[in-house]
């Protein structure tokens, strides 16, 4: 008898950002579904919130707890300083202990959002050249890249994906964008985000018109390029969804503010502080299975980040985006909404209401699309896990192909 395979996840899970950890459900649930004699632990952002949620052990992902607070006393300067020796020998002594790693979806070769080099993707460049020194076989599976111009983070987010022996990308921007930066992508695959693998949530009961309206709203203050205008671009972004989100109260239309991050809970409170209606409601959504929810009730999202744009495409309903990055506007190309997009660095409210108003008179017809759309989703999906078993687990591909021929002779 085989010993189980031991299988790590590794990532900022448990953190508080939703798309993360739906990502990582989605990967648990293939685990489950076709390795459930595999035995799964985590290497992670917030070990206690992944253990409790998912029911697997897990380990802090950096020994120092203050690493992605900005470091401006001497202590917590040598603190970090000391954390990053520390982890070198802590990833790797993690990595040796399993077969495969898997870093489940999420855009860790890229920085679309403000990233410092000695954060995650130093941790992600540890685990790869463990996994590359120790022969376990590190996955990064169905991953987002962007090109990096931080010549810090640009060598390290390289490297790492150069050492890791699986690598497969959320959309051909992504693997476009590592082929660029010096990574032979020949072998590497595209298929949709992970989380379109997540189970729909029940239907709810259907609300009456109007229906209600998802603002999806994001703490976003540009890039990683965008550091000197920060405040700039968040004070444009915040002013702008606050006129549009104020506008649909006035006209009687029911508002559900929805959160992807912990972070964001600071933009809900102020456009709550500023359009005082009763119509303007926030939810409070733990999982993307509750954002899901909230968006099959919904007539029309309107949303930021990237994982809420996934979960309202996935529920079929109409969506309009509000872009910051490349991969949001290829998702609407994707998904056959490249029409509904609008800058987030330059929210414009009265730009905004005219495309919210077109895409919902073209409601019926977007909604077959996407119904349509997302049966093609579902398919590439099963695709996908199925050369995911081939490239981590052979043993188990080569015995389900040797049952299915046994079926077919009998």
């Amino acid at each position: 008898m085989r010993p189980p395979v031991r299988v790590g996840v590794f990532g900022l899970l448990g953190s508080g950002n939703l798309g993360n950890d739906g990502s990582l459900e989605a990967v648990l649930g293939y685990l489950r579904a076709e390795h459930p004699d595999a035995v799964v632990d985590a290497l992670c952002g917030g070990p206690e919130v992944v253990t409790a949620r998912y029911g697997i052990p897990a380990t802090r992902l950096h020994w120092y707890r203050g690493e992605y607070r900005t470091a401006s006393r001497a202590g917590s300067i040598a603190g970090k300083g000391l954390g990053k020796l520390v982890d070198a020998v802590r990833t790797a002594a993690w990595v040796r202990r399993h077969d495969v790693v898997i870093v489940p979806g999420m855009g860790v070769l890229e920085a679309t959002l403000p990233l410092r080099p000695w954060g995650f993707p130093y941790a992600l460049f540890l685990l790869c050249a463990s996994g590359r020194l120790f022969g376990t076989k590190v996955a990064l599976v169905g991953v987002g890249a962007a090109a990096i111009r931080d010549r810090a983070t640009r060598a390290l987010v390289r490297r790492s994906a150069r050492l890791a022996a699986y690598r497969s990308y959320r959309d051909t921007l992504s693997r476009d964008a590592m082929r660029e930066m010096g990574v032979d992508t020949t072998r590497d695959e595209v298929h949709p985000d992970l989380a379109f693998a997540l189970p729909m949530p029940p239907a709810g009961a259907p609300s009456g018109p109007p229906g209600p309206v998802c603002v999806g709203v994001m703490d976003f203050h540009g890039g990683n390029d965008d550091r000197a205008r920060a405040e700039e671009i968040h004070r444009r972004y915040l002013d702008g969804t606050i006129r549009f989100v104020r506008a649909l109260a006035e006209e009687g239309r029911p508002v559900r503010l929805l959160t992807g991050d912990a972070c964001d809970a600071t933009v809900v409170a102020a456009i709550l502080d500023a359009v005082d209606s009763p119509l303007v409601t926030a939810a409070e959504a733990a999982s993307l299975t509750d954002l899901m929810t909230e968006m099959a009730a919904a007539d029309t999202v309107v949303a930021t980040r990237y994982h809420n744009l996934i979960c309202a495409l996935k529920t079929g309903t109409p969506t309009l985006a509000l872009t910051y990055a490349a991969k949001s506007d290829a998702l609407m190309a994707q998904m056959g909404l490249d029409t509904y997009c609008h800058p987030a660095r330059e929210v414009d409210a009265d730009r905004l209401l005219e495309q919210f108003r077109a895409l919902e008179k073209r409601s019926a017809e977007l909604r077959r699309t996407l119904s349509e759309r997302n049966a093609a989703v579902t398919r590439q999906l099963e695709h996908h896990f199925t050369a995911l078993t081939k490239a981590l687990f052979p043993k188990a591909a080569q015995a389900h192909a040797h049952a299915h021929a046994r079926q077919e002779t009998s």
